[in-house]
């Protein structure tokens, strides 16, 4: 049975010291999560080696670094990540950026720094 989700205390996690992250869907297939990243905050470039991953930006800009090359993404706007693609996301705006990360499958396991 569907249960509707929302970003709450109780799927709530703190990351990179600075950083919210939000699970909205958790299974072995799939993860969906919501993150808000402050102006100036950065994760660190990485790859996985099974998950690929969609960025969708829902309010600020996002800077996506992959394979070294930078996208801008603005709100509605998105970019898929392949297996093995070296990336990284950081917030280089004077504003709060929030986004989903959906990863296929979840990425638990499958992070390895690059």
């Amino acid at each position: 049975m569907a249960n509707p989700i929302q970003a709450a205390e109780e799927n709530h996690y703190l990351w990179g010291g600075v950083c919210d992250g939000w699970r909205l869907v958790r299974n072995p297939e799939l993860s969906v999560i919501e993150e808000r990243m402050p102006p100036a905050a950065e994760e660190q470039r990485h790859f996985h080696n099974r998950s690929r991953q969609f960025f969708y930006v829902l309010e600020g800009e996002l800077t996506m670094e992959v394979e070294g090359i930078e996208h801008l993404l603005k709100v509605h706007h998105g970019v898929e990540i392949a297996s093995g693609e070296k990336h990284k996301a950081k917030n280089l705006s004077a504003a709060d950026v929030r986004f989903l990360v959906i990863s296929q499958p979840q990425i638990q396991n499958d992070r390895e720094l690059a």
